[in-house]
Parts: C-alpha cells; structure tokens; sequence
C-alpha cells in the first residue's frame, strides 16, 4: 500500500482519459491529490497519468462503468493502493442528440446505464468507505440544459439521465449528511471538449448561449471541480458553470 501523508487526499475521477476527466485529473494531481483514474481505453488513460508531475501517486484502471464488478473493482483497487477515498468525480458520462420521436428504448438505456447508474452504484460503492472515515465528497457532473432546455438540440433521452442525477446529488447529501459527507452536482455549459466537438457544439459560433460570449474551457472545469471537493461547506447543491447561460441571453 502507497503510506500517505496525514494531510495527502485520495480522490477517484472517472472518464480520466479525455476532455474533462483528464483536465480534472491532471488539476487535481498539481493540487496534491493522490488520485485513481479510470477509463475504458488503456493506451489514453496511461498517457493522462504521464503527463502527471506526481504520477507515482496516481493508480490508472482500465474498465466499463456501466459493469458491477468493474465498478467494484475500481475502489477495491483504489483503497489497497491508498487507504482511503476522500472524493469521488463521477465525470464519466455519454451524450448525443437525437429527435425525442426517434429515440428508441436501447437509446435510452444507453444513457441510464452509463450516466445515471454509473454514478449511483459507484457511489454506492464509495460509501461504505466515507462512512468509516466519517467524512467525503461526492462530486456528480450534471448539465446546464437539465434546468434551461434548448429547442435546437433535441436531447431528451441523455438530459434524463443528468435530470436524475442533479436529484441524485440532493437526496444522497439529504442522507448522508451526517456523516460529513457532502455531495454536489457541477453542471457545465458548452464547454471545449472532445464530446461536444464529436456532436457539434465545439464551434465558437455556441458562445451565444453564453452572457460572456463564448465557450468554456476543460481547464475552468477542473478549477471549480477542486475547489468544490475542497471546500467542507459545500452540499446539496448544483452549480452552474456556464459563463451566464441559464441566467439570461443576449439580445440583439
């Protein structure tokens, strides 16, 4: 087992190996965290943890979130390396639009499966660990669009999934709050990622949608990803990260 200092924090990030995950993870390594990163490709997974100053203090596994016993795996692995798990990002996450007429069943499955129960029965599996330590933060990557819809992006099926988990977020903080455990949901704009440009969204054209005029980068995620894990005073809440867009629009 890694010996860790008494004031060296453990934290899980999901979806690691890409776009915010691995800005997240690569935030949270310069900060100090000692972290278990995961991901379902290997070869881009162990390039994030090179890029790592400290990727001595950094345990990379490779795995399908939406299968039990890799979720089990991930923090059976991550307590024999490092004692403890002081946060958990549950980053991972799948969108695409697609009209609300022609999503089919498996379309939706697609996302509960990966989305939502990901998230919930990770976090499951993390508990268990913060109630012991009497203390943890659950960190839930949710969306803006949950709360302000757009009409030219059909996105029921996945915008249900990260409806679930903003309510997700509230009921685990409402539950476990005594335990000092704390559990927020971060709900992003457009943002510059691989995701987004695979759908579309990357385009400078959405800054819009923002009152700051343009897109977010992966980097301001992971700022205010550390600093809510970090801040013992933050529950039950969803914080929008999106440069004004559900605050109001431009016009004109």
């Amino acid at each position: 087992m890694h010996n860790l200092a008494e004031t060296e924090r453990v934290a899980i990030v999901t979806g690691a190996s890409s776009g915010l995950g691995s800005a997240i993870a690569l935030k949270l390594n310069k900060a100090g965290w000692s972290l278990a990163i995961h991901g379902r490709d290997h070869a881009r997974l162990q390039n994030v943890k090179e890029q790592m100053a400290a990727s001595s203090n950094v345990l990379a596994i490779t795995g399908d979130l939406s299968v039990q016993s890799d979720r089990r795996s991930l923090v059976t692995e991550a307590i024999r390396q490092f004692g403890r798990i002081d946060a958990l990002v549950n980053n991972a996450g799948v969108f695409s639009p697609k009209p609300f007429m022609e999503v089919t069943e498996s379309d939706l499955d697609k996302y509960m499966d990966t989305n939502l129960k990901s998230t919930y029965f990770l976090t499951q599996a993390v508990l268990p660990v913060m109630i012991e330590q009497q203390g943890g933060s659950i960190l839930n990557l949710g969306s803006v669009m949950v709360d302000h819809a757009l009409g030219g992006v059909p996105a029921s099926a996945p915008m249900s999934s990260k409806g679930a988990i903003h309510a997700f977020s509230r009921q685990i903080a409402a539950e476990f709050g005594k335990y000092n455990i704390r559990a927020n949901t971060l709900a992003p704009g457009i943002i510059r990622s691989p995701m987004h440009k695979a759908n579309g969204f990357e385009d400078d054209s959405m800054a819009g949608l923002h009152l700051l005029n343009r897109i977010g980068e992966p980097e301001e995620v992971a700022k205010m990803v550390t600093q809510i894990i970090e801040n013992g005073f933050v529950s039950g809440t969803t914080i929008n990260l999106d440069g004004g867009h559900v605050a109001g629009h431009h016009i004109g």
